[in-house]
């Protein structure tokens, strides 16, 4: 049973920075690439940034390039997204997802939701103005 858990969200304030991590058990974390995603009250899922299975190959949405970073890393099997210049639009709860085809790269973007099949219950990040 694949298993997946985020850790790290909180209040921090406009301006801060907040690193969130995912550690996923009951598969080969190597083998997948990996997203984070957030849903906002009221609004839809989107996605935020992938990594490819190997953690070589990055996207970001336009509206966090330069101030997101997402890492993944193979050998402690774990992945990150480094969020930094949080604003009160970043509010949201964030989620990890793992594909669940294995050895599949990102090109651009997340691509379909539906890649990912399995996912985590969230962790609240709040920017507070």
């Amino acid at each position: 049973q694949v298993e997946v858990v985020e850790h790290g969200g909180g209040l921090v304030q406009v301006g801060g920075s907040l690193t969130l991590s995912c550690t996923v058990s009951g598969l080969t974390f190597e083998d997948h690439a990996m997203g984070w995603y957030r849903q906002a009250p009221g609004k839809e899922r989107e996605e935020v940034s992938c990594v490819d299975f190997s953690g070589s190959t990055t996207s970001y949405i336009d509206s966090v390039k330069g101030r997101f970073t997402i890492s993944k890393d193979n050998n402690r099997g774990t992945l990150n997204l480094t969020m930094n210049s949080l604003t009160p639009e970043d509010t949201a709860m964030y989620f990890c997802a793992v594909d669940r085809a294995r050895y599949r790269t990102v090109i651009g973007s997340c691509g379909s939701p539906l890649r990912f099949q399995f996912w985590g219950q969230g962790t609240q990040v709040t920017v507070s103005s």
